[in-house]
């Protein structure tokens, strides 16, 4: 499973310098069972990734002065087409095919060399295109949450990594004649490997974060007091490009450096909050991510280069909260362009919350990507499902999540402290 432990590598070396990293932006548990909703419901640990504005927004009274999220770890498995599978598959029948003809001398029968030449030009006439992908996520974050200044710390990010098959049309015509043989003696010394063009090619994108938030209440004389929140933070991405034969990787020659480009820089995100209603039970949200445009070539291959895009995403919502229950409602409204096999991303996204007496929670969750289309080479991102469970005795939290898909498998877990 060659390019499976590829991707995997790349994952390993992302995470040498961090935690992990990845393009899409990092949720806590809550918010991953929530559908990825957090923008105007976020509690304090987690305003540090959804709304730093939040920081300073009236809480519960039993989590209003300190939050720690140590971790929240989270991974997404997309793999429709069975990739993984055919991979190996794929590699086995090319060593066999390969064994056979080694082994040939003049005047054998060749019906079965025939045979297992047909299989492989079917195996890569299937794998064409096909795509599997990997999301894993993971970040800390420490908040101590005011109305005249809070103050939150973070570091957190996730790594994406897709994997793709990508079938050199000579190669049908190539196997397609050795499945016709006629004898022995028109396959004795043919260089399997080295005939073979089709690829496996890697891409994977990397953001990693470190910052710190910084929350205050107004009163411009609304109603109520308006929050407004910044999170300057430290932001390095990276890139890997990363084309082999499919059956000529050896994940111990693999250096990531070598397929990697990196860049860093400062960036900033920005939060507004506004509580209204009788009991200020209504909360209305609005953050923007990644201020600053950031942009990331990858290394050149056989099929060209990459951009890495982080540019600006903006997401609004709207929340009700009560003693036993929180119900939430966002949308983004900027486009996330993908850099990999897959969909551009643009979420509408609904999540709730039930509260038995703050000792545990019962969480559900839908997110619909608008921007997702036929025409994305990879893999579909459009409806997703998702749920979770919080546990938080005396303080101490444990929150779990799972997501569901026609296309991904996903699950979250947290550990942290409130009070």
């Amino acid at each position: 499973m060659k390019l499976c432990r590829l991707t995997l590598a790349i994952g390993l070396t992302a995470a040498s310098t961090a935690t992990f990293a990845g393009p899409q932006a990092f949720n806590s548990a809550r918010s991953f069972a929530m559908g990825g909703t957090g923008v105007a419901i976020a509690q304090p640990a987690t305003a540090n990734s959804a709304n730093p504005a939040m920081l300073a927004s009236q809480q519960h009274e039993w989590a209003d002065d300190f939050g720690l999220m140590i971790p929240s770890v989270n991974a997404r498995f997309a793999d429709e087409e069975e990739v993984v599978d055919q991979i190996d598959d794929i590699q086995d029948n090319i060593d066999s095919l390969e064994g056979m003809i080694n082994n040939l001398n003049s005047g054998d029968d060749v019906s079965d060399a025939q045979i297992a030449a047909g299989q492989l030009r079917d195996q890569l006439d299937r794998f064409n295109r096909d795509t599997v992908r990997i999301d894993a996520g993971a970040g800390i974050s420490l908040a101590i949450p005011s109305p005249r200044l809070a103050v939150g710390f973070f570091a957190n990010g996730s790594v994406r990594g897709t994997v793709r098959g990508e079938l050199n049309d000579d190669d049908l015509a190539f196997l397609d004649t050795l499945a016709n043989a006629a004898d022995a003696d028109d396959l004795i010394g043919i260089d399997l490997e080295s005939e073979l063009e089709s690829r496996g090619r890697v891409l994977a994108s990397a953001v990693i974060e470190t910052g710190v938030s910084l929350g205050r209440s107004f009163d411009f004389g609304l109603e109520n007091p308006l929050q407004l929140g910044v999170s300057p933070k430290y932001v390095q991405l990276r890139t890997y490009n990363y084309s082999t034969g499919i059956n000529d990787f050896d994940d111990e020659d693999f250096d990531g450096k070598d397929y990697e480009t990196t860049k860093s820089g400062f960036n900033f995100d920005l939060g507004a909050a506004y509580a209204f209603g009788d009991q200020r039970q209504w909360n209305a949200g609005a953050a923007i991510k990644n201020v600053i445009p950031m942009e990331l070539d990858s290394v050149d291959s056989l099929e060209g280069k990459r951009t890495f895009e982080l540019n600006p995403k903006v997401t609004v919502g709207l929340a009700h909260t009560g003693n036993f229950h929180a119900l939430t409602a966002e949308v983004d409204l900027t486009k996330q362009k993908a850099f990999g096999f897959e969909d551009d991303t643009q979420w509408v996204a609904i999540g709730a919350e039930l509260d038995a007496f703050r000792f545990a929670q019962l969480r559900f969750g839908a997110r619909h990507n608008i921007a997702s289309n036929d025409d994305n080479s990879g893999v579909e991102e459009t409806t997703q499902f998702t749920a979770g469970l919080g546990l938080s005795p005396f303080g101490a939290r444990l929150d779990l999540a799972a997501l569901v898909s026609d296309a991904d498998l996903g699950a979250a877990i947290e550990f942290g402290v409130a009070f």
